[in-house]
């Protein structure tokens, strides 16, 4: 079995470009009080951490503390870590921006966003969730009337009690309830969509949203009412923003030779829950691959599903760590040379915001197909290198990770594209943008 390292801390942390209208914001580098502690097990390697410097954020966000000193926000997030870590993220920029915003997070029990909303020090309630099964003329959505009508007096209910000034939602089953829930009080909404192609839900709370925040330039043209939307970039968490050293951020990882300038690092992620066909790809190239390179690591994180069954075939090598799930995704991304991944926009975004070579191999089980989009602007952008499911094997993987860390002109380039196309501070600017719609809202009355 292989070596497992014990985490030191445990706090649940868990890319064809379209022309624009010319209101819309241009951005070249994108286009092509807490609950009661809940008891629950790790699903997830979601990572929310909080940060003290408030130096990031930008200046411009501190001028609205006068105005907003009573600002109540709502958070309409959850399913998975794509729609809860721009969430945290937007919220923690309010926070620095004005320390007496009060916060809601609404999500499902029982649920990923049940466990990590509380353990990054925000309030959680809950509703009861709403999921559409795929076809969408599936039997299993004859039930889909009630369990809305349910979730929306829930939301409702909360939303009476909390009196937010604007409610934000960033995805998921949940967001739909709380945002017709929140519209039917008159309350403003805004919602921000992390993929280059929109979901149902964001799709149809467009049209009755203030505005929608996205991430990138071509998903703009996916809204039918573009004068809406405001091109931001994702926000990504502020642990990513700060500056971890290599060789410090190594030492996390491999503690007695990860520090060796001349090491190679390759960070493999499977999502939250694991990817089997880059587990199995993995599995059948690491040992030759760290036999002929003695000079390179291999951080992987098997996801928590897969965790078990692949501890039982990977054999003990100290050049290997072997996770379930990664607590530190910001040492992580700083000791890594390059990233191994799926393509969700939320880890694209952060692949972008750390300047790391990628190879992305994108989930074809997503109906709307978020992540081959997402792949193939990432590779527009960012020269990340894209393969397909049914492309891959252990022998192309090992061979383009072969091209990419034997070729240090490659790396140097890939690294200056994606920090080119990174949007680090979209979170301060959407939280620049929440603030002043609240402040014109509060004036009018």
């Amino acid at each position: 079995m292989a070596t497992t390292h014990p985490h030191r801390h445990l706090h649940l942390h868990l890319p064809s470009s379209y022309p624009l209208p010319p209101y819309l914001p241009y951005y070249p580098s994108l286009l092509s009080s807490p609950t009661k502690p809940r008891s629950c097990k790790i699903l997830c390697c979601l990572s929310i951490k909080h940060s003290n410097d408030s130096q990031i954020s930008t200046s411009n966000t501190h001028n609205h503390k006068q105005q907003t000193s009573n600002l109540r926000v709502v958070f309409a997030a959850g399913e998975t870590g794509g729609h809860i870590i721009p969430a945290v993220a937007i919220a923690d920029e309010l926070k620095i921006a004005n320390p007496n915003t009060e916060f809601l997070f609404i999500g499902t029990p029982n649920s990923m966003e049940s466990a990590s909303i509380p353990s990054a020090g925000y309030p959680f309630s809950s509703i009861p969730p709403v999921r559409l099964y795929r076809p969408l003329f599936s039997p299993r959505n004859l039930s889909l009337p009630f369990h809305l009508i349910q979730s929306t007096i829930h939301s409702f209910k909360l939303l009476r009690d909390f009196n937010p000034h604007i409610v934000v939602g960033t995805g998921g089953y949940v967001s739909f309830p709380t945002c017709l829930a929140a519209l039917f009080r008159g309350l403003k909404v805004v919602i921000q969509e992390q993929n280059s192609v929109p979901g149902i839900a964001n799709y149809l709370l467009s049209f009755l949203a203030e505005v929608v925040f996205v991430a990138y330039n071509s998903t703009v043209e996916c809204f039918p009412r573009k004068h809406k939307c405001m091109v931001c970039g994702n926000p990504v968490r502020l642990s990513l923003r700060q500056f971890v050293s290599k060789a410090v951020a190594r030492k996390e990882f491999f503690p007695r030779a990860g520090g060796k300038e001349e090491a190679k690092v390759i960070l493999v992620l499977g999502g939250s829950f694991g990817a089997n066909t880059i587990n199995i790809a993995l599995l059948n190239l690491y040992s030759q691959m760290l036999l002929e390179h003695k000079n390179w690591f291999i951080i992987w994180q098997t996801g928590v599903e897969a965790y078990n069954e692949m501890e039982s075939l990977v054999r003990i090598h100290p050049h290997l760590f072997l996770t379930p799930f990664l607590h530190s995704m910001d040492l992580a991304y700083a000791a890594a040379d390059l990233v191994v991944s799926r393509a969700g926009a939320m880890t694209c975004s952060e692949i972008l915001a750390t300047g790391k070579p990628a190879i992305l191999i994108p989930s074809p089980n997503l109906e709307e197909g978020h992540q081959l989009r997402n792949a193939s602007l990432m590779a527009d952008v960012a020269g990340s290198r894209v393969i397909t499911e049914d492309e891959l094997d252990s022998t192309t993987l090992g061979t383009t990770i072969d091209e990419i860390i034997g070729d240090e002109a490659v790396m140097a380039d890939m690294s200056e594209r994606a920090l080119k196309a990174a949007k680090p501070d979209a979170s301060a600017e959407i939280a620049r943008h929440i603030l002043s719609l609240v402040e014109a809202s509060t004036k009018k009355k």
